[in-house]
């Protein structure tokens, strides 16, 4: 998804619809913001604090929490079919957003890049495309604190939310067969890094030394989604040291 739409200020009710039979949808909104965000991990500690009987997992995204239950279990558990059941659930859930702990605060994570190079090829292109020197787009790409929206196409990639608008850039028009795990890059409003070795057509800005998904590691992903992180520049030098401290 390349275009992040504009937030509504009005806040839309939570809609409900099912996903095959053993999982529901709980729609926010049809934009993208950090209102909606909010709101998704709001909802989501409350799973965490009061899992009904039959949850099985849920998986944030942008605008929609789905939620996968056990229809055997929660059919034992309600009074009504598999998905009534768990529509209840979280029905009652929802009623209880408002009063729900507040989030913790979370570290912000730092993720060292080295930029341009061979580690980011298309630092170029983002440069032309965006008026700016090579340099003051390394400066723009490192001065937020970004918000993982969710994680996503592959195991540990985060989806983030908060780079500056100047730096959008459209995807390469023919993706590459292979982007090396920790690469960073761009895709229209959107900025993220490659968790594994993938085909991908985001243009590459950089490279993390940081192994965004391990998969004997408890828990396998580094991020998550809620966490906030800053990227910070780092030489070729640094790289090469910190990859092999990793």
């Amino acid at each position: 998804m390349d275009h992040l739409p504009q937030s509504n200020p009005a806040t839309p009710p939570v809609q409900l619809y099912p996903l095959g039979d053993a999982a529901l949808v709980l729609q926010f909104d049809d934009v993208i913001s950090e209102a909606t965000h909010r709101h998704i991990q709001a909802v989501a500690r409350l799973f965490d604090q009061h899992p009904f009987p039959g949850l099985v997992e849920y998986v944030p995204a942008f605008t929609t929490l789905t939620v996968y239950y056990d229809p055997w279990v929660i059919s034992q558990a309600g009074r009504h079919d598999p998905y009534q059941s768990a529509v209840a659930a979280v029905q009652h859930l929802l009623g209880q957003v408002q009063a729900a702990a507040p989030e913790a605060v979370t570290e912000l994570v730092e993720i060292p890049v080295c930029y341009g190079g061979s580690f980011g090829p298309d630092l170029g292109t983002v440069a032309q495309h965006t008026g700016l020197t090579p340099s003051e787009v390394i400066a723009l790409h490192t001065t937020p604190e970004y918000v993982v929206y969710m994680i996503g196409f592959a195991p540990g990639f985060p989806y983030l939310g908060g780079m500056p608008e100047h730096l959008a850039t459209p995807r390469k028009t023919e993706p590459r067969p292979l982007v090396p795990a920790g690469s960073v890059g761009i895709a229209g409003r959107q900025t993220g890094v490659y968790s594994l070795p993938t085909p991908g057509g985001w243009q590459l800005i950089g490279r993390t030394p940081r192994r965004l998904f391990t998969p004997e590691a408890t828990p396998p992903s580094l991020l998550r989604a809620g966490q906030r992180l800053r990227f910070v520049a780092i030489s070729e030098e640094e790289f090469q040291c910190q990859q092999h401290e990793l």
